[in-house]
């Protein structure tokens, strides 16, 4: 009687164990590169097994929280403009410039992505980030909903080319 209690209870806590190792973005291991977690623009040319390399950054850094935007929030506009797209590589940041490249890390496992700043955010206090569905995933922190991370920016967009002011004429 207490050899198939416990052979049940070995059995349950395997098969709970396994369920948990369904693959996709959040089972590819630290920084790979797969078609399913690779950043917009850049190939998945990299076995999942490899770690690709990181990208060289320049040297500002954040620690936080992470989150990701609820799906209902697709196809409304984001404060650069563009609509959310849920499967792009994206992120709300509350200063950094829109189209800057961050280099996001999980500190809890070094797991990494790149994601192009479009948007404001969080609105929660200690978080530093809001990563699309797409990032999230790739990152793993979609079933704990909030990850502490390392903040690291790749690339800063062109400076914008400043205005000439209309110079008021003096009539007489």
């Amino acid at each position: 009687m207490l050899a198939r209690r416990l052979f049940s209870g070995i059995a349950l806590a395997t098969l709970l164990g396994l369920a948990g190792c369904g693959g996709g973005a959040e089972a590819t291991g630290r920084g790979a590169v797969t078609p399913e977690a690779a950043p917009a623009g850049k190939p998945a040319d990299k076995p999942a097994d490899k770690p690709a390399d990181k990208p060289a950054t320049t040297g500002r850094e954040e620690r936080g929280g992470a989150s990701y935007y609820a799906d209902k929030f697709k196809g409304r506009p984001t404060a650069s403009g563009e609509l959310y797209e849920p499967t792009l590589m994206t992120a709300a940041h509350k200063t950094l410039p829109f189209g800057t490249v961050v280099l996001v890390e999980r500190v809890s496992d070094g797991r990494w992505i790149e994601v192009r700043i479009n948007d404001r955010g969080p609105h929660v206090r200690g978080r530093i980030v809001d990563l699309s569905r797409r990032a999230a995933e790739a990152l793993g922190i979609v079933r704990a909903g909030v990850a502490d991370v390392v903040l690291r920016i790749v690339s800063m967009p062109p400076p914008k080319p400043k205005k000439k002011k209309k110079s008021a004429k003096k009539r007489r």
